[in-house]
Formats: structure tokens, sequence, C-alpha cells
């Protein structure tokens, strides 16, 4: 792994490839994040248990592989899995508009492509998260994280501003052509990248319990990791309940046609954005362990004005809260994956990025089953509120662990616990 010294992540040739295919595969990305719901909701007139099943059916790839895929990742070069990984969801996603033109679209098509673009997902995200130690060294990975995040954040503002007219002009189904070709140029850009991790050495005896443990067994030991992961799980499970009813709340109960959808999430991005530009000196400025408790604890309060949002002048105060909600979000996301990352060492980056992956997102489906439960037993709007307070709560793991004063990860721990 390279160590030297750079002046900026962005003048390494091989960086900027790897920022190009996160911009291409994160706009992709987002058009899917509008499109799959709305082609439940619209073109297949879906109700709200349906749509929360198909918010399960997208996340729960996380809770089938999500252990055993950092083990496997970790044996593997991470570039050649995220240029896999990429051309196999773009062909997943190509086959919804064929069957949409075919007339064999159903409910169930829409699940089971959610279900495995989902399942490659978790292998792309525990591969990128365990590369980029790999591209910038770890001196420097908060710097690279806030780069892609801030692309991320671009993606969330322009992907939904795109998607949303595209699903008006010609359809739901026919606009996750968009998503299918994002995602392969993203693979055929990763393909240029020249850096080669050293490939893993195979293990005498391989054995994939042995490896799931080593990773689980590292996080567990951390009091902050510990913490860390209980957090996101408390935010993921309550995050997906509002996520779940937000589109039919604001399709439904608002009254808003696709575009008005697109323009609600882009403003979302915009949050996002200004999380991404303002995360790395925030960390420094209230430390990286007090950024992680107080971001949810600041900006997901005012998430619950959306609940109380009426068709005017107040969905455009209630998608403040939740751009304040996408800000915060990517300022605790940098600040926890820079400490998961530096804490980690190379032969676990995998495993621990999946441990962590498995328990803060295995609570997504249960999220969308939650939310469509909920939000056909006590309407949209009652659910965002829950989803509102749920969220809140995430800060007090964080809040009630080290990582109330720790401002950096310590290097030492580091070492001691890869012993």
């Amino acid at each position: 792994m390279s160590t030297r010294p750079r002046p900026g992540v962005l003048r390494d040739p091989d960086f900027r490839r790897l920022f190009a295919a996160t911009a291409f595969g994160q706009l992709g990305d987002r058009v899917v994040f509008l499109a799959l719901p709305l082609i439940a909701i619209t073109a297949l007139r879906a109700d709200e248990f349906q749509v929360g099943l198909l918010t399960t059916m997208t996340t729960a790839g996380s809770l089938l592989v999500g252990l055993p895929a950092g083990a496997w990742v970790d044996r593997m070069r991470k570039r050649s899995v995220l240029v896999s990984t990429d051309l196999a969801r773009a062909l997943v996603l190509l086959t919804l508009p064929l069957a949409w033109w075919a007339d064999l679209l159903s409910i169930w098509w829409l699940y089971t492509v959610a279900l495995v673009h989902g399942v490659l997902t978790v292998f792309f995200d525990v591969a990128h998260v365990s590369f980029l130690p790999h591209l910038v060294g770890r001196d420097q990975l908060m710097e690279g994280n806030s780069k892609l995040s801030a692309i991320r954040s671009v993606t969330s503002i322009s992907g939904p501003g795109l998607a949303g007219p595209l699903v008006g002009w010609v359809g739901a189904p026919v606009t996750v052509l968009v998503s299918s070709v994002g995602m392969a140029l993203s693979g055929v850009l990763a393909t240029g990248i020249r850096t080669r991790e050293r490939k893993p050495e195979p293990s005498r005896q391989p054995r994939l319990g042995r490896d799931i443990g080593e990773g689980l067994k590292f996080v567990l030991r951390h009091a902050g990791l510990r913490a860390i992961t209980l957090g996101d799980a408390t935010f993921n499970l309550f995050l997906v309940m509002y996520q779940a009813m937000l589109l039919v709340f604001l399709e439904r109960e608002i009254g808003l046609g696709s575009f008005g959808i697109g323009v609600v999430l882009s403003g979302m991005g915009c949050g996002a954005l200004v999380g991404a530009l303002v995360a790395a000196r925030v960390s420094r400025w209230v430390g990286q362990g007090p950024v992680i408790w107080l971001a949810p604890l600041v900006t997901c309060p005012p998430t619950a004005l959306m609940a109380s949002a009426r068709p005017g002048w107040s969905v455009c105060v209630a998608v403040v809260g939740i751009a304040g909600l996408s800000l915060g979000g990517v300022v605790r996301v940098v600040a926890q994956s820079s400490f998961q990352q530096a804490l980690a060492p190379d032969r676990l980056l995998g495993r621990v990025s999946a441990t962590a992956r498995f328990v803060s997102w295995g609570v997504i489906p249960l999220g969308g089953l939650s939310g469509g439960a909920l939000g056909s037993a006590f309407g949209a709007a009652a659910t965002l509120w829950i989803g509102a307070v749920g969220m809140t709560l995430s800060a007090v793991p964080t809040f009630f662990s080290p990582l109330r004063t720790l401002r950096t990860a310590p290097k030492e721990e580091a070492a001691a616990l890869a012993r």
C-alpha cells in the first residue's frame, strides 16, 4: 500500500479514475432509488405494504450476504470486484425496460431485480470502502472520503433532477436504462485504475466461518466501533421506515408528480453536497468522535416537518429539514468511515467493513417491512413522525461511548487490535 505523502488526492490519476467511476455509478444508483419505487407506485399501482416490501428486497442483500461478502472480498483484488459487480448490476437493471416492452413486468419481477441488484451492491460497497486505503494511503483517508462523498452528493442532486422529468416523459421502467448505462460506464472506468493492491495470500486452511469471526471479533472488541455500528443500525432502521413512506406521502397526500418528487430529492442532495464540502473541516473542528453523535442529534429532528406538510409552501420548508438530514448524514458517514478505515489492518479491511455493514444495514429490510406495515395501519404521515424520532435517538449509543470526546482514531490502538 502506498504511504508516500501527496499534495492532494485529485492529483493522483488513479484516484481521478475512481472519482469518475463513482460519479457515473452513483448517478445510476440515484436514478434507481427514484425509479424503482415509482415503477411500483405509478406503473404497477402497488399499495403501501408492497412499496415497503420492495424496499426490503432492495436492501435484503446486507442481511443475506453481508458477513461472507467481507471474507470473500478480502481474498480478492478489490478493483476486480468493483468492475465485475458494476457490469453485473448494469445487466440486471437492463431486464426491467426489456420486460416492460415485452409486457412481462410484474411486481415479482421488480422484487427479483431489486434483490439481485442489492446483493451485488453489497459486494461493490465492501470492495469500494476497502480499496480506498490502498489507493490513497491512510493519511489521506479523510480527504479521499470527503471527495467521494462530494461527488455522491452532486449525483444526489442531479440524479433525481434527471430521473423526475424522464419518468414523466418516457415512464419509470424506461428511465432505468440511465441507471444501467451509468453502472456500465462506472465499471469500464474502473478498469483504467492502474494501482494494483497485492493479491491477498491464500490461507493454508481457508475457512469462511473463521474469516468471518475475525472481522466480528475486531469490531466487537473496540468500544467505538461497537457504538458506531449500533448507532448506524438504529439510524438505518428508522431512516428506511421514513424513506419507504416518503414517496407515497409526496405522491398521494401532497399530490406531487414525478418531476416534483425529483425536485424534493434533489433538495436532499443539496444538503448532502454541503455536508461533503464541510465534512473534513467540521471533523477537525469538533473532533472525529463528537461529530458522529452530534450530527444526528442536530439534523434529524427537523425531518418531522415533512409529516406536517400540506400542499403549498410548507413542503418547501419541509425540504429544508430533509436537506439538513442529508447534510448531517454525510458529515457523520465521512467521519466514521475514516475512523473505521484507519483502525482496520489491510488484511481485515473487507471483513471489518462487511461486519459493520451487516449489523447496521441488516436491519434495513426490517425497516422497509415496518414502514410498509405502519403506513398501511396508521398512514404515511404518522410513519414519517416515527422515523424522525427514531433517527434522532440513534445518537444515544455513540454519545455513551469513548467517541464522545475522542478526536482521532489512535494508531497504537489499531495496532493492538490487529494482533
